[in-house]
Parts: structure tokens; C-alpha cells; sequence
């Protein structure tokens, strides 16, 4: 079974940095503790936007889409990313102006001769 990367790309405006690292490290305590739940690494960028925001990466690692899919569950079919537990995921839980674009996806083995 494969494992199974959750990268979501945060775009911070300049000044909401300290916010946007707390919020994630609520996040990752969360998902922490849930079944499935691999690991988490943040890259922030060492270069800013034109308009002074910074890209930050952030990627989770799940055990398998099954994992995964039991902690988001229902997120993914309400606006406020809201799970069964009331938990906001994909996420929506960081104010606005910050955005989070979320992707899945699973690594791919090459064999190299």
C-alpha cells in the first residue's frame, strides 16, 4: 500500500509569518495523534512575492488514502473544510489573507538501470 503526501502550498502576506507557523503547528498536533498519521515538514521559501508574501510548503505524510481519508472525511464536501470531529482541515482554518492550495498524491517508484 502506498503512502500517501498531502503538499499544500500556503501564501502568507508579509507580517502573518508568526500566525501562519502557529496555526500549522496546531495542525500538526492534531493530525499527530490521529491513526495513519506519518510525519509533517514545512519549507518556507527563501524568497518573497513581489507583493512581499512568502510561500511556505507544507508537506503530510498519511499511511495509506484510507488513513488519510478517515481524518478528512467530510472536509472535502463543506466550504468551511469542517470533519466529523468539527475539526477544520484542508486548511481552512488559517484566517484570511492567507491561502492553502492542498493536493494528494502518491510517490512513484523508478527503477533506474
Amino acid at each position: 500500500m502506498n503512502k500517501v503526501s498531502v503538499i499544500n502550498t500556503i501564501t502568507v502576506p508579509e507580517g502573518m509569518e508568526r500566525d501562519a507557523e502557529e496555526i500549522r503547528e496546531i495542525y500538526v498536533e492534531y493530525f499527530s495523534k490521529q491513526e495513519g498519521f506519518v510525519e509533517s515538514v514545512l519549507y518556507k521559501s527563501i524568497e518573497r512575492e513581489d507583493n512581499g508574501s512568502i510561500k511556505y510548503v507544507n508537506i503530510v505524510v498519511w499511511e495509506s488514502i484510507e488513513a488519510f481519508n478517515r481524518v478528512v472525511n467530510a472536509g472535502f464536501y463543506n466550504e468551511d473544510g469542517q470533519n466529523s470531529d468539527g475539526y477544520k482541515v484542508l486548511g481552512k482554518g488559517f484566517p484570511e489573507p492567507i491561502t492553502v492550495s492542498p493536493g494528494r498524491y502518491v510517490s512513484i517508484k523508478e527503477n533506474h538501470a
